[in-house]
């Protein structure tokens, strides 16, 4: 068996959406039947006893406190049957969002490709294929939570049953970020709320590097792992997203949007602007004026 280290990364929103699940026993000598292209993402919880399963080129052996995530265009078989009683919870989930099977390093979605068909920028959620348990969703209780909504009417369980998959999808997400470098999250989340709070003011390498107290190749590294983008990039995204709104929710001239939001002069902005959304700063406001 092999101990494939992949990550299923998945951009959000739309986030990935709950399904159905359900609890499966297989006695020794039984095993997981064969598939193709389901459609759908196949997660496997094992809480006793061990699952061999295949998919495609990769074979993993999935003990217990194990989880085991199957992609919807693969084509999964059993590689061999359960050598004593093997019990595991499965829940079914699909996302209509881009989503990539990679090792290593976070993978990005096309910022402006899912900003112009979602009207915002992607999180990437990042999954491990196969791993152990985290141990905050082991004491969670999640799953059997989700069996027992099943056995309930849908018009009374579907906003619970979404809550409770979306946490379990955070926690793992949240646990990947533990284990990959805890340090780098923090240090990207203190620089992104930082951006957020003076992006009218004149942020330079350096007055970011003083306010935050580290190097500024360092903080570009752990913004770029957890957000895909540098400081400065995020700023400037930042920025035109709040003089969009200025533009929509206000009559203040560009010159006094371009000032508010931090922008160096009007030129600029209007070029940054233009670059970005694909037309000016005032046909943006006249495309959604009356």
């Amino acid at each position: 068996m092999t101990f494939n280290p992949s990550y299923i990364h998945l951009a959000a929103p739309p986030f990935p959406y709950f399904l159905e699940c359900g609890h499966t026993v297989y006695p020794p000598g039984a095993q997981h039947p064969n598939r193709s292209r389901m459609g759908k993402f196949d997660l496997i919880i094992v809480e006793q006893g061990c699952l061999f399963i295949g998919e495609e080129h990769k074979e993993w052996a999935v003990g217990s406190g194990h989880t085991l995530l199957l992609l919807p265009d693969r084509y999964h078989y059993s590689v061999q049957p359960c050598e004593e009683e093997t019990r595991f919870t499965w829940v079914h989930f699909h996302t209509v969002g881009e989503w990539v099977e990679s090792a290593g390093e976070p993978v990005y979605a096309d910022r402006e490709e899912h900003f112009r068909q979602f009207l915002t920028y992607p999180y990437t959620i990042r999954i491990p294929q196969f791993g152990p348990l985290p141990a905050p969703f082991a004491r969670s209780g999640q799953a059997e939570q989700l069996l027992q909504l099943q056995a309930g009417r849908r018009s009374s369980t579907v906003w619970q049953q979404q809550r409770i998959f979306e946490e379990m999808l955070r926690t793992m997400d949240m646990a990947r970020q533990d284990t990959a470098g805890s340090q780098s999250a923090e240090i990207a989340e203190q620089t992104e709320a930082y951006l957020r709070s003076h992006y009218a003011e004149d942020i330079t390498n350096t007055t970011l590097s003083d306010a935050l107290h580290f190097h500024y190749n360092y903080l570009a590294r752990c913004m770029k792992r957890v957000y895909g983008l540098t400081p400065m990039e995020y700023l400037t995204d930042y920025r035109l997203e709040q003089a969009k709104l200025l533009l929509l929710k206000t009559e203040i001239p560009i010159a006094g949007i371009a000032e508010r939001t931090g922008f160096e002069s009007t030129a600029y902005f209007s070029r940054r602007f233009s670059r970005k959304v694909g037309i000016s700063p005032l046909r943006f406001r006249k495309r959604y004026s009356r």
